[in-house]
């Protein structure tokens, strides 16, 4: 018997080492968990720049309070509106007011469109601001301006909307449409941000002038409805 020989411990290993079989699932819950986590971040910031903006926007209105200009069609000269031929000839003179109502915000009028229309289709388009007499509005303060529409214009009336043109004819005064269309920016102590669209909307009852000058009745001053 060889009395050297050392006895085996039961179940023991002595070869080299082995590592830990590694569950797959863990890998699998430790990645959801940190796209968890970081989309719970990224909504954090999220919400946090909307409550921000939204009350910084806040807070400008309650220290501004803007509000939109006003226009006014003061007057208005027609001198011709006759249809003859699916061809209009017209002359119409508008004299309008811009009020600026706010405290802190001056205006510029950078450029307005003045559009006619009767009977739903226009018929002149005239520059009533351009960039050469573009102008600063202060604040609490009123601008004239004025438009002319003057020409020819070929439309077709249908038999309802002829009929209407008779009757504006036999009671001297037309119902005549005009959209104003503004390129503006508002200005807060110099600081003046990017170009805005503002559109008046004016529904116009405008007495024909005879050859003598005289009208059926005065024009009303027409207040416009004013959108940006």
């Amino acid at each position: 018997m060889d009395n050297n020989k050392q006895p085996q411990l039961n179940g023991a290993y002595y070869g080299p080492a082995i590592p830990p079989v590694e569950q797959p699932h863990q890998h699998s819950h430790h990645r959801r968990g940190c796209c968890c986590c970081l989309f719970n971040i990224l909504w954090i910031i999220f919400v946090t720049i909307i409550i921000i903006v939204a009350l910084a926007i806040l807070i400008f209105y309650v220290i501004v309070q803007p509000r939109p200009f006003k226009f006014t069609v003061t007057e208005a000269k027609l001198t011709e509106f006759n249809y003859e031929n699916n061809t209009l000839c017209h002359n119409l003179v508008l004299n309008f007011t811009l009020r600026n109502p706010n405290k802190k915000l001056e205006i510029l009028y950078d450029k307005a469109e003045g559009q006619a229309f009767y009977e739903g289709t226009r018929f002149n388009t005239t520059d009533a601001i351009t960039w050469l007499n573009s102008f600063r509005q202060y604040t609490k303060t009123t601008n004239r301006t004025s438009g002319v529409f003057s020409g020819q214009q070929m439309m077709v009336l249908d038999q309802d909307q002829l009929s209407h043109f008779e009757e504006n004819k036999r009671s001297g005064i037309f119902d005549i449409d005009v959209k104003v269309y503004f390129t503006i920016r508002f200005s807060l102590n110099d600081f003046i941000p990017g170009d805005m669209k503002a559109k008046a909307k004016c529904a116009l009852e405008v007495p024909l002038s005879s050859s003598n000058g005289t009208t059926v009745a005065a024009f009303k001053l027409t207040k416009c409805d004013v959108s940006y």
